[in-house]
């Protein structure tokens, strides 16, 4: 005996008579009046607005300081220098003066800044080859066409690394000199090492394969230096071999861009090991010496470097506590309009008016 067709018409496709299909479960809704709705509202005013204040107590407390170096001091002259192209390789240093303020305790976080460099362009961030920096050799000699035309030099030699984020590079140097007042200037030394993200230096960038006879120079031979470096990839890092190539901190820290125009990235951390430097970066007067090789002209831009604290919030950013005051403010005035409004109209409006 055959299955029983289902019969057809309009009460075929009628769900079954269950408390689930037929949504008679159990449900709680809310009944929303006066007396539920202000005080929620008030609340939340109060929240945002401890919140904020606690949030602006804890910017407040952490400490920046900002010192734009593009044509101060004596860095004009390498500022008109750096405009011609042709002059892109002609060493020039200079020094800027700057005044610390006041303390700044605990760890201390050393940035260079660049304003009105847009890094997130598409077109900008798509020019580089990503096969190449994980140590291909294939993608040494051949690079890809993302990468133009910044992937081979006027001779057809390949670029390494290639495309318009590693060219453009940031190159410049510091050195920071503190200047007390009873001895002579000491050395602000700085952690040069280990500024990168982990993923980045560990599974992002590698260098080709190299051994014992086999040298990290001899596995870039057929490549050149981006137009505008100072130095092969291979020999970024005169201090410590281990820090050369794509595994440079400073290059793995370039190529991840910012979101953007306004920018910093990280230089350097303190070095709290030596003497006045142990309990953090105290008051006085400094000087910065630079190297100065990172043309700004062109795009209209800015070079600044930047001293930072970091606490458990960060750095010094007032966005958020300004937008839980804002909020707390917004909150409370609807707060008082609706109870205005409550007052006014009363229960079930029945202090209406007709």
């Amino acid at each position: 005996m055959g299955k029983k067709q289902a019969g057809t018409g309009p009460l075929s496709r009628r769900p079954d008579n269950s408390a689930f299909k037929q949504q008679r479960l159990p449900a709680w809704s809310p009944s929303l009046t006066a007396q539920t709705v202000l005080p929620t509202f008030y609340i939340l005013s109060l929240v945002c607005l401890l919140l904020g204040i606690w949030l602006l107590i804890t910017v407040e407390n952490t400490y920046e300081l900002k010192v734009d170096y593009t044509s101060a001091g004596t860095c004009e002259r390498c500022f008109n220098l750096r405009k011609r192209a042709i002059d892109s390789r002609t060493a020039c240093t200079c020094t800027v003066s700057f005044h610390v303020p006041k303390t700044f305790p605990g760890d201390v976080f050393f940035y260079y800044g660049l304003r009105n460099f847009h890094q997130n362009l598409r077109r900008y961030m798509d020019s580089r080859d990503d096969a190449q920096m994980v140590g291909r050799k294939n993608n040494l000699k051949a690079p890809s066409s993302y990468c133009a035309p910044f992937d081979y030099d006027a001779n057809r030699i390949p670029l390494a690394p290639c495309g318009a984020v590693a060219n453009s590079m940031f190159n410049d140097s510091f050195t920071v000199m503190y200047n007390p007042t009873d001895v002579s200037e000491i050395q602000v030394k700085l952690y040069r090492k280990g500024i990168a993200w982990y993923t980045d230096k560990n599974v992002k960038f590698r260098n080709p394969p190299t051994n014992n006879t086999f040298t990290l120079q001899q596995a870039f031979e057929g490549t050149t230096r981006p137009l505008y470096w100072q130095r092969p990839v291979y020999e970024l890092d005169d201090t410590d071999s281990n820090n050369n190539g794509f595994i440079n901190d400073d290059l793995i820290v370039w190529m991840r861009e910012a979101a953007f125009p306004n920018f910093k990235k990280l230089y350097g951390v303190l070095n709290r090991a030596q003497g006045p430097f142990t309990d953090g970066l105290p008051a006085g007067n400094y000087t910065l010496s630079i190297n100065y090789n990172f043309p700004v002209e062109p795009f209209r831009g800015r070079k600044e470097l930047v001293i930072s604290m970091v606490t458990w919030f960060g750095g010094q950013n007032y966005f958020l506590p300004i937008a839980y005051l804002v909020t707390s403010g917004l909150i409370l005035v609807t707060a008082v309009l609706l109870t205005a409004v409550y007052v006014k109209v009363g229960k079930k409006g029945k202090n209406m008016e007709e």
